[in-house]
């Protein structure tokens, strides 16, 4: 096994949860050179796999965006050319897209994918020559490990090991914080800001500063209306991805809701409580070294009481 094509484009949380089968394809295929397909946006984490020797980024929601731009199609046929630049001895599509299993369709190699049974979008599994059935429940790391493992015909061992390399993330504060993430891109999955007010002034209690990160104008005014409700709090200047993921490694512990944010914390270790407005299987906790607790929407959403239990459980010495 000389080439080995990996497809996993999008979101934070899908990429972060993808990490663990490169990890173990290096552990089998020592020699290998390992491409990664992702979008320009998580590229950066990609990159933190000391196992990855390519990245070929794409820019889907920018290009679509902009689909008559010259740069755009420049781009767009830059990435199949270095998709099709050598032979992959296995192109394997852990996403489960129509529009990744076609990516994987412009690579030299045999393709490797779920089955229609398996698969989000069925129709992908026809782009694929090899299928194979994965339960769906499986947390979506063993998922993408299961697949991984099946198209390089090993079998999954251990723990699941992010492969970070962590002197790329140092932490860039120090101090007694911990993070309020109160923030995703599907509303449906906020918590309501007098809820984390609730939780902000019971993180200060215990004599933490509280800091609010934000990405973009709205996220940035309920920062700042929760932080003025809450002793010891900040909002901090927007950041890119990899600042985020300095400031969550400094933290003590990380609250929030399902955003991918909180994924990048139970990779680092950091104490993690996952606040789901929506009910949520096993399938999708964060997973991590630390200690990690969810608290689930299983009739209404989460009370303030159980999250605080939650804190003082994962934060206990």
């Amino acid at each position: 096994m000389t080439e080995i094509l990996f497809i996993k484009t999008s979101s934070m949380g899908d990429v972060l949860h993808h990490m663990p089968a490169v990890t173990e394809a290096k552990r089998h295929f020592p020699g290998a050179r390992i491409t990664w397909v992702v979008d320009e946006m998580y590229a950066p984490l990609a990159a933190l796999h000391p196992a990855v020797d390519e990245i070929i980024t794409i820019a889907q929601r920018r290009w679509r965006k902009r689909i008559f731009s010259a740069q755009s199609w420049r781009e767009f046929f830059t990435a199949v050319k270095k998709l099709r630049a050598r032979n992959f001895d296995k192109v394997i599509d852990t996403q489960g897209l129509v529009r990744t299993a076609l990516m994987g369709k412009l690579a030299r190699g045999e393709r490797h994918g779920y089955d229609a049974a398996s698969i989000r979008e069925p129709f992908a599994a026809r782009f694929y020559d090899v299928n194979h059935k994965v339960g769906w429940d499986l947390h979506v790391i063993a998922r993408n490990r299961t697949l991984t493992a099946r198209a390089l015909c090993y079998e999954v061992q251990d723990e699941p090991d992010y492969g970070f390399d962590r002197k790329k993330i140092q932490p860039s504060a120090s101090g007694n914080y911990a993070i309020i993430f109160h923030a995703t891109a599907k509303t449906k999955k906020e918590w309501p800001e007098e809820r984390w007010i609730e939780v902000g002034r019971a993180l200060a209690k215990r004599g933490l500063e509280v800091v609010l990160p934000w990405g973009n104008d709205v996220e940035r005014a309920r920062s700042e209306r929760i932080a003025a409700q809450v002793p010891n709090a900040r909002v901090p200047e927007r950041v890119p991805i990899m600042e985020v993921a300095k400031l969550i490694a400094g933290a003590k512990i990380v609250c929030g809701v399902d955003t991918g944010f909180l994924h990048i914390a139970a990779a680092l270790g950091v104490p993690v409580v996952a606040v789901f407005t929506i009910a949520k299987s096993h399938t999708a906790i964060p997973v991590g070294p630390g200690p990690v607790e969810m608290i689930g929407a299983a009739n209404g959403l989460p009370e303030v009481r159980d999250v605080i239990a939650a804190i003082e459980k994962v934060t206990k010495t």
